[in-house]
């Protein structure tokens, strides 16, 4: 378990939630959703939206991930955190895919905040989103 992770829990920005199981699936929805709008804003040329899009299909999908051990983050940076440590280093989940999440976390970050955003990066972040989306159906499936 890292320093990061543990501070995390000692603030409260991870803690638990009964009700995370029943939603879940609600969670993996959003994930698809946002997913769908993003390949659409993509197509259109909207390269700064869609990556914004591209971050939150991931964040829902995370959530979900942590939903389905009832548990909730209450920052960006701890959710990292969390799968982090309850399925990167368990194994369940690929380190790639998770750096992929970090690198969407900057990406939205500099397109949301500072107007900074390119096609490749988006165009990147799709292929990530899917498989990152992909791998927690796959994950929440199994339990």
């Amino acid at each position: 378990m890292s320093l990061e992770y543990r501070d995390c829990l000692r603030k409260g920005k991870i803690r638990p939630f009964s009700r995370g199981k029943s939603l879940a699936a609600k969670e993996l929805e959003s994930a698809e959703s946002d997913l769908r709008r993003a390949d659409a804003t993509h197509a259109a040329g909207d390269f700064k939206w869609a990556t914004i899009q591209l971050y939150y299909s991931m964040f829902h999908a995370a959530r979900a991930l942590i939903y389905s051990r009832n548990l909730r983050e209450q920052s960006h940076h701890c959710l990292i955190e969390v799968v982090r440590a309850l399925f990167v280093e368990k194994g369940l989940l690929p380190v790639s895919l998770l750096e992929g999440f970090k690198e969407a976390k900057n990406l939205r970050e500099d397109a949301d905040y500072y107007g900074r955003w390119t096609r490749s990066g988006c165009e990147k972040l799709i292929k990530i989103a899917r498989r990152f989306l992909d791998s927690s159906q796959r994950l929440i499936a199994s339990k």
